[in-house]
């Protein structure tokens, strides 16, 4: 099947299903942590996905990761369909598609040296001899602006910068075609954080691969983002090319995500919009536009009726009855 993009994820969910709450009532519900999602990573580019706690969000990322089946809907990845895959194209896509997480600390091994964690994705995939993965593991260390000296040290040796480019360059060592980065910088230190930012910016332009960006500090987002979706309680509310999207945001959850973010620059004047209440349940999602409990502008047709996602300008689609 062709499909737009390098990765295409196609109407997707997630339910998650848990015993009944009360003696006398249903035997099972549902979390909806994902409820129908689409869109597509082009290659070459990063793809933002942003939104609060508990959006769907990871969940999305552990899918195309295939540390879940998605309970209906495709991932297509260079056009096939990645839960058909077994065998030697399992291998190739779990080779080209890597991560990046959010805290380094417990994504690398702290009994392994830095080299040997490096190491091991091209010792288990490829057919190296020692000499040359010695050579690849000096390079990968060079490239996210390390000493290759310091393949020899433990990761409790680093930093929490040092720790994530070691990350980093075990995610490139297959060179892969797309990395899922799951708050890449959010466990940092601020001085930090830029560093390793400019660091995936330079990788990015180097090697030619895709990002999807999880995360739900806006900064981040649209420092490396080209183009953004917009997640609320599993559903994709807006999405568009990332400037476009930051200074012409057009879903009111949109607009309340930015305004609750620092202005881009020092005394820049902003819309200020404070949500009320709290993040309805996954478990019983409110009826009609899920975002109407907590939208300041809802009206009648917001309470029962789904909005669908709709183009409005070239690449900017939203799911809003205003519009």
């Amino acid at each position: 099947m062709q499909t737009d993009g390098l990765l295409h994820v196609s109407e997707v969910k997630k339910h998650f299903p848990i015993k009944g709450l009360l003696p006398f009532g249903p035997a099972r519900t549902w979390i909806r942590a994902v409820d129908g999602i689409s869109f597509s990573v082009r290659p070459g580019e990063t793809f933002g996905l942003v939104g609060e706690s508990g959006c769907g969000k990871t969940t999305t990322a552990k899918m195309i990761l295939l540390l879940e089946t998605p309970t209906t809907g495709v991932i297509y990845f260079g056009g096939e369909d990645v839960n058909g895959l077994s065998g030697p194209g399992l291998r190739r896509y779990r080779a080209s598609v890597q991560a990046v997480f959010q805290d380094p600390w417990s994504s690398l091994n702290p009994r392994m040296r830095a080299g040997s964690i490096i190491a091991e994705p091209l010792e288990i995939n490829l057919k190296l001899t020692k000499q040359e993965v010695r050579e690849r593991v000096q390079q990968l260390l060079v490239d996210v602006g390390m000493d290759p000296a310091v393949a020899f040290d433990y990761p409790h040796e680093f930093s929490g910068g040092q720790r994530q480019r070691v990350a980093v360059a075990r995610a490139l060592a297959l060179n892969p075609r797309i990395i899922v980065l799951d708050e890449p910088v959010s466990a940092l230190d601020v001085s930090i954080r830029a560093q390793i930012m400019n660091l995936l910016k330079h990788l990015q332009e180097r090697y030619g691969m895709s990002y999807l960006l999880i995360a739900h500090n806006l900064a981040t987002v649209r420092y490396l983002s080209h183009r953004v979706a917009v997640m609320y309680l599993g559903l994709i509310v807006e999405q568009a090319e990332s400037e476009e999207l930051f200074t012409t945001p057009l879903h009111p959850y949109t607009k309340a995500l930015i305004s609750a973010a620092l202005p881009a620059r020092p005394g820049e004047a902003q819309e200020r919009i404070v949500l009320s209440g709290e993040v309805p349940s996954p478990l019983n999602p409110p009826s009609g536009c899920r975002f109407h409990t907590r939208c300041p502008f809802a009206f009648d047709r917001c309470f029962v009726e789904v909005p669908r996602l709709r183009e409005l300008a070239p690449g900017h689609t939203v799911a809003c009855h205003l519009h």
